[in-house]
């Protein structure tokens, strides 16, 4: 499933207009609040203020021996190093296994991936605490990574210590779960409590292949559970089930004073919702998070098809026909994912459904096929049909290798987990460089009868410039009431409850990891890419010029992202970062309080 396939935001908003005039120091005197006195800079290897080898010592001896000096694999082209890494570098676990390396390899004319100075290699809260400690007391640079897979360059930083919790992976079970300070006001119920570190694999082969239930998390199995819980985060069936934000129970937070924190709804109630999409690695270090698990339902499948019209009048005819059946058929709870819209005048759908048996969503399906067929401008390229499995299977490893080898792809290492496996159409993303990439949630308004020439029109303009995918998913206008009540009550832009899917457009190259051997970015094409994507967005935000974008998923450039992310949940996340973390220690780029900072995040302004 072809999933990372988005918009410049201008909402107004006066307080996030506030932020962008007068920097955080005016967002927190609008909260009622004043920023602590602070340091003015970080330190970088060779100033004055760098601690000694005596001193890296004394926190090696606090971490247990886990504490390592990184070095790109590719530092020395002519080391084995280098070799073994050239050979997995399209294999998204053996580059989370290497704490010198990201998911995303870099972002044209934005950021490139660099190693951080040194690495906790956390196993315990306790290591997570000597590390924010030692951070904290030395003014450092401090990065946060689990699963690694920010487009933003968030999980590394030249210079910098980095909290990497790949190690901190155990997941367990509950069938009653209470939240702590809850009991007596909250019912027990089944949960699953997973460690920072683990994988969205990790957690769906515990909970779903062993455990028979379900619980909402990210498409992508490589992403980290803690990573996508703090952005918000959105699975194929969060048009069921709600954002991944809104299953969480209570985490545990190492915060910038370095006091280990429980947060949910009874304990810490303003930073248990700020964890909840506020954004990974600007409140503090998550250790653990527990989440709610739901009944299975009996299938999961896919719907997937391709379609091209023999002219632009055609193709536009394909477009109004497309977005009409997605109104009247699937715009419900039981259908996910993405139609892409192509600039070759094809239509690609890629979606998933649950709830339905594979029968009854090809019948769903019926009329536009038989509408396709009966035109003869239009060529089926791909037949447009339905595979459903038992639920429990849908992230079965062994499932797969019996009845659809290569639908998933196996970590090809030896002795690696036999469970370790991601969607063959996510490997793309493993490693790729970043030409542009930009979101936009679209309002369910633009579904009305009277609305949908306006939308099909867009639509259309916009493929003259590049493609664009509808992820259904990640819109909840058209879900269940209680998804919508649980997702409400996240740090998330709230307009993700009016959409009924987030537009994306993307662009990408080859890894190119500085110093790997090869010819690098081909930065020519990558700007050329970012031009047309830009003017494919601009006809898109004609009818969507207010829209907001999925921090996760979003341009690095973003402007008013502030109000793009989150909108007007963005004074109340001020105040929490305020509160628990005054000095600005943890700052990732367009975090929240990162208007403090400069954009390397070692200089305060403000």
């Amino acid at each position: 499933m072809n999933r990372r396939d988005v918009l410049k935001a201008a909402f107004a908003l006066p307080f996030v207009s506030s932020v962008m005039t007068g920097g955080i120091a005016s967002a927190f005197v609008a909260t009622g609040k004043k920023v602590a006195s602070a340091f003015r800079s970080r330190v970088r290897p060779g100033d004055p203020g760098w601690p000694s080898l005596a001193e890296w010592d004394r926190l090696k001896n606090e971490v247990g021996g886990r504490l390592f000096k990184l070095t790109s694999p590719f530092a020395d082209s002519n080391s084995a190093a280098c070799q073994n890494a050239l050979k997995h570098i399209k294999n998204p676990f053996f580059i989370g296994d290497d704490p010198a390396l990201t998911q995303t390899s870099g972002w044209a004319d934005a950021w490139v991936s660099r190693p951080s100075a040194y690495a906790v290699a956390a196993e315990s809260t306790a290591d997570v605490v000597a590390a924010v400690n030692f951070a904290r007391e030395h003014h450092l640079r401090l990065v946060v990574k689990g699963g690694g897979h920010s487009y933003q360059g968030t999980s590394d930083a030249p210079d910098s210590l980095l909290v990497w919790s790949r190690h901190m992976n155990k997941v367990t079970l509950h069938d009653a779960f209470v939240a702590q300070g809850c009991e007596g006001v909250h019912a027990a119920q089944p949960a699953v409590t997973v460690q920072s570190g683990a994988m969205w694999i990790d957690a769906y082969d515990a909970v779903t292949t062993h455990g028979g239930r379900y619980v909402q998390g990210g498409g992508c199995t490589t992403v980290g559970v803690a990573g996508l819980i703090q952005s918000g985060g959105f699975g194929s069936f969060s048009k069921q089930f709600g954002t991944a934000a809104s299953g969480l129970i209570e985490a545990e937070i190492v915060t910038a004073d370095g006091v280990v924190r429980i947060a949910n709804a009874c304990t810490n109630p303003e930073l248990f919702w700020g964890i909840k999409g506020g954004g990974g690695g600007s409140l503090g270090v998550v250790t653990r998070l527990t989440l709610r698990t739901h009944d299975l339902p009996m299938f999961f499948g896919g719907m997937f098809g391709e379609i091209k019209a023999s002219s632009d009048d055609a193709y536009r005819a394909l477009i109004a026909k497309a977005i009409d059946f997605y109104q009247g058929h699937l715009f419900n709870p039981h259908w996910g994912e993405q139609m892409s819209f192509r600039p070759d005048n094809s239509l690609h759908i890629s979606m998933v459904f649950q709830g339905l048996d594979q029968q009854g969503a090809q019948a769903v399906w019926a009329p536009f096929i038989d509408w396709v067929h009966a035109r003869k401008e239009y060529v089926v390229t791909r037949p447009v049909q339905a595979l459903a499995i038992p639920a429990q299977h849908f992230w079965d490893a062994d499932f797969f290798r019996q009845h659809a080898p290569g639908v998933m792809v196996d970590d090809d290492r030896d002795g690696a987990p036999r469970n370790h496996v991601l969607w063959a159409g996510d490997q793309g993303q493993v490693g790729w460089f970043i030409h542009s990439y930009k979101s936009a949630w679209m309002p369910a308004s633009l579904l009305q009868k009277d609305k949908q020439s306006q939308l099909v029109d867009a639509l259309f303009a916009c493929t003259r410039h590049w493609d664009v995918a509808f992820h259904y998913n990640k819109g909840l206008a058209g879900a269940p009431d209680e998804a919508l009540a649980a997702s409400r009550d996240t740090a998330t832009n709230p307009q993700v409850l009016d959409a009924f899917a987030l537009a994306i457009l993307g662009a990408s190259g080859d890894p190119a990891y500085p110093g790997m051997p090869g010819p690098g970015p081909n930065m020519a094409d990558a700007r050329d890419d970012a031009t047309h994507i830009a003017k494919a967005t601009d006809e898109l935000l004609k009818v969507v010029p207010d829209a907001g974008a999925y921090v996760s998923e979003s341009d690095y450039f973003q402007q008013d992202w502030q109000a793009a992310f989150w909108g007007t949940n963005y004074s109340r996340l001020a105040a929490v970062k305020q509160k628990y973390d005054p000095d600005g220690l943890f700052f990732v780029h367009h975090g929240v309080g990162s208007e403090a900072w400069s954009a390397d995040g070692f200089t305060r302004v403000t």
